[in-house]
């Protein structure tokens, strides 16, 4: 069909006839006809037609899709981080109550709902939802400490991915930052001295999340500051509701220790935690402020309330991994059913696929999470690099490079996916 559009004067054929040509790419026609352009503006008398489908390729690549997650990081930020499950119940459309109250018929508040249920499977008497975990300590600060100081520990003034700071959170908030003890010492004493010598508001406790200080090393604890004076604020980040993990039937798997969890932290002294939706707790991307009620209400009052709130989407996808929180059904979150698949499990499956390629592996938490953790995996391993081939596979297949291997690991596949997996590798071998 290309050969045939090609034209006896060597002239590229219309516009109109290149996008009807790569028709069968799943492209609004419009961009169809954007591949043709610049095809065409690009022609030197080469097959028109197969440069045009080549761009609108690469244009289908970009846009938003689904991908196999090969890597074995449970939560790969490039890939959206926690997967989550998209349940509908009609193929028409509906409504929600997201903001109506059904019992008066007047307008509601969004937070009635998820916002709720989240408090309750966290033991927090409140609790509300902003569209990430940046927001949801940005609020906090602005509506609990504006135009004061907060007091952190030097060791905790961190930086995630994308460019998240504590001391320009703080900034941009409206409150001054008192950094206290050292970067790898800080004590009670610390916090008390900063408290009375300067005005503030507020104390900052920030989990190291994403990195270790290791060393001649000292921390203060949340139930070594519960009484300074100033309302506590914990960032513990990574989204972990309960330590004790009671939503799983043999309890906390053994990389989970020492990692913060909401319940523990409000226990032990937190007056609020924050934390986000899609990493450990397993949803969509949210900030989630937790703990007493009347500075949960500050926040929510507060102007800035309204810029990070989230929509029903979000909500209803919340809801519905708290629920199965609550009705302790950990095996109904994605994430949680990935993260205690066991090793025989998966090289189960990878001997399916094939036996000659079957191997061990270590899976990662990622997402800015437990570093330097490892859990014991398994799955497929190639001599060579062969990355790029299992991306450009439909759906992409996203695996890694282990010492000039390619290693394709179960543990974040799913496992109606392995069909996709078998059907690449028989391409290759």
């Amino acid at each position: 069909m290309s050969k045939n559009l090609e034209t006896p004067s060597n002239r590229p054929p219309s516009i109109d006839q290149i996008a009807r040509a790569i028709s069968d790419l799943d492209l609004p026609h419009p961009l169809l006809v954007d591949a043709a352009r610049e095809a065409v503006k690009n022609f030197n008398g080469g097959n028109v037609v197969e440069e045009a489908r080549k761009i609108g390729e690469i244009t289908s690549r970009k846009l938003l899709s689904d991908v196999i997650n090969a890597t074995g990081v449970l939560l790969h930020t490039n890939m959206g981080r926690a997967p989550i499950k998209i349940e509908t119940q009609n193929e028409h459309f509906r409504f929600s109550n997201l903001e109506l109250d059904l019992e008066t018929g007047e307008r509601g508040s969004r937070h009635d709902r998820s916002s709720k249920l989240i408090a309750r499977a966290c033991g927090a008497e409140s609790a509300l939802i902003v569209n990430n975990c940046a927001s949801a300590v940005l609020l906090v600060i602005a509506a609990l400490a504006e135009g004061s100081g907060v007091v952190v520990s030097r060791s905790e003034l961190v930086e995630i991915g994308g460019g998240f700071r504590i001391p320009e959170i703080l900034e941009q908030s409206g409150a001054h930052l008192v950094e206290v003890g050292t970067t790898n010492r800080t004590r009670r004493k610390d916090f008390e001295k900063a408290i009375i010598k300067n005005n503030v508001s507020l104390a900052l406790k920030v989990h190291q999340s994403n990195y270790r200080i290791v060393g001649f090393t000292e921390t203060t604890d949340i139930s070594e500051m519960t009484d300074l004076g100033v309302p506590l604020v914990a960032d513990i980040g990574s989204g972990l509701l309960d330590s004790a993990c009671p939503w799983l039937e043999n309890g906390p798997p053994k990389w989970l220790t020492g990692e913060p969890a909401a319940r523990q932290s409000l226990e032990s002294g937190a007056e609020i935690v924050t934390f986000s939706g899609d990493k450990l707790f397993g949803g969509p991307q949210a900030g989630i402020i937790a703990g007493k009620a009347e500075l949960v209400e500050l926040c929510a009052q507060h102007p800035l309330a309204r810029a990070v709130r989230p929509g029903s989407l979000t909500m209803s996808a919340l809801q519905n991994v708290t629920i199965s929180y609550l009705e302790r059904r950990g095996s109904s979150i994605p994430f949680w059913e990935m993260a205690t698949t066991s090793v025989d499990e998966l090289k189960e499956r990878a001997n399916k696929i094939s036996t000659k390629f079957t191997t061990e592996t270590s899976a990662t938490p990622g997402g800015g999470t437990l570093p330097g953790v490892e859990i014991p995996s398994a799955g497929l391993q190639f001599e060579g690099d062969h990355v790029k081939f299992f991306r450009q596979q439909h759906p992409p297949i996203i695996c890694r490079m282990d010492n000039d291997k390619t290693v394709i690991d179960l543990m974040t596949v799913h496992p109606s996916d392995d069909v996709f997996i078998d059907a690449a590798i028989k391409k290759i071998y």
